[in-house]
């Protein structure tokens, strides 16, 4: 894993579908040029999800943003971070400021860590 710092890291977010079904492939590629606007983004479809983290990880990106087919109900998605490898899961509508913030060395909440009650 490379460890750089986010204002280092070469890619600042990859944008990942949990699969590649057509469903899922539309919402994430909105979400992909949406994020293009502000920052320098990945997309990646290829391989399993675990493998699509790890080559972010060894690239150094900070975050990796996931739709997954609950994404498509609750028009969230999850945002994972690479240093804790913790995941939050975040409105749509406020992702930009939400990793505009995270980025910006805001600490990840852990009352969003997915599945915590």
């Amino acid at each position: 894993m490379l460890r750089l710092h986010p204002t280092l890291a070469p890619f600042k977010v990859a944008v990942l579908p949990l699969s590649r079904k057509e469903v899922l492939a539309k919402v994430t590629k909105e979400i992909y040029a949406g994020l293009r606007q502000n920052w320098r983004v990945s997309y990646d479809d290829a391989q399993s999800i675990g493998r699509r983290y790890r080559r972010q990880d060894e690239i150094g990106t900070p975050f990796c943003v996931t739709v997954d087919f609950q994404s498509l109900e609750d028009n969230q998605v999850t945002i994972r971070k690479r240093d804790s490898m913790k995941q939050i899961r975040v409105p749509i509508g406020d992702l930009d400021a939400t990793l505009a913030a995270k980025l910006g060395g805001e600490v990840f909440n852990t009352n969003l860590i997915r599945g915590a009650d």
